[in-house]
């Protein structure tokens, strides 16, 4: 009898070791997804098209600066540039290092300077498919999340690791968010986005990379909003490594658009 209880005992550590491996297998493969690109400033400029669900369509001309402040911490700045009915529109979201962010918005028509609530989160960005927290959360830090892996399948051609990311805090928009994670570059392909009633609300895909200055890089990006419209990122520039005035992650810069 105290044979067969110790198999069991060695049974079970197996299995729950396998479990937990699983568990750290897949935060792992999260983190080198996010961290797949290693630069200390990246500038892109793209045309966002957006579709809304009759067909109807609009674009903007975005420019967009990206820089971690001292700390690691990411900020980005997006500057709308056209179509004049937008231009001179700046948004500023900066990672709080507690799963939040601190953002503002300058309008024109407003002539101010705007501080985005955190009840304004799961709001549409300047009337896209992406939220105030999407934005906020492309680089979001996988330690906000529990990881596990669901299965391993291919995804348009490419092998692809599944993997199901919940928030460890219930603050956050989405319940939970599911993966397809290249296993030979660990780009994502697709995310699927479920609200806290586990409703597949949206679906982000990255539809084109591309090689610049020795990164993948994703060119085409689309969100859809189920039963919706879609928004879709061309990327026309990008740029690794140039400098970016700290200036420009200010609200003062919002409000003119002068880095001083």
């Amino acid at each position: 009898m105290k044979r067969f209880f110790c198999s069991l005992f060695i049974l079970a550590a197996f299995f729950a070791g396998k479990g937990l491996y699983a568990q750290q297998s897949a935060a792992a493969i999260v983190r080198e997804s996010r961290e797949r690109i290693n630069a200390s400033t990246t500038q892109t400029r793209s045309r966002w098209v957006i579709t809304s669900k009759n067909g109807t369509t609009a674009e903007r001309l975005i420019d967009q600066y990206s820089k971690n402040d001292a700390a690691g911490l990411s900020r980005v700045v997006l500057e709308f540039r056209q179509p004049a009915a937008v231009a001179g529109t700046r948004f500023l979201t900066m990672d709080t290092g507690k799963g939040g962010s601190n953002q503002w918005i300058f309008l024109p028509s407003l002539g101010k300077v705007r501080r985005i609530a955190g009840s304004e989160g799961s709001g549409n960005f300047m009337n896209t498919d992406f939220s105030y927290d999407d934005i906020a959360s492309m680089d979001r830090d996988p330690d906000l999340d529990s990881h596990s892996m669901l299965r391993e399948e291919n995804f348009s051609g490419k092998a692809c690791y599944v993997i199901e990311s919940r928030p460890k805090d219930s603050s956050y928009q989405y319940g939970r968010m599911v993966q397809w994670i290249d296993k030979a570059n660990r780009i994502i392909h697709k995310i699927e986005l479920y609200d806290k009633k586990d409703v597949h609300v949206k679906t982000l895909e990255i539809l084109e990379v591309k090689e610049v200055q020795g990164r993948l890089s994703p060119m085409k990006t689309r969100m859809t909003t189920a039963g919706g419209g879609n928004t879709v990122i061309n990327v026309e520039i990008i740029k690794y490594d140039d400098p970016i005035p700290e200036a420009v992650f200010t609200t003062g810069y919002l409000e003119t658009g002068r880095a001083r």
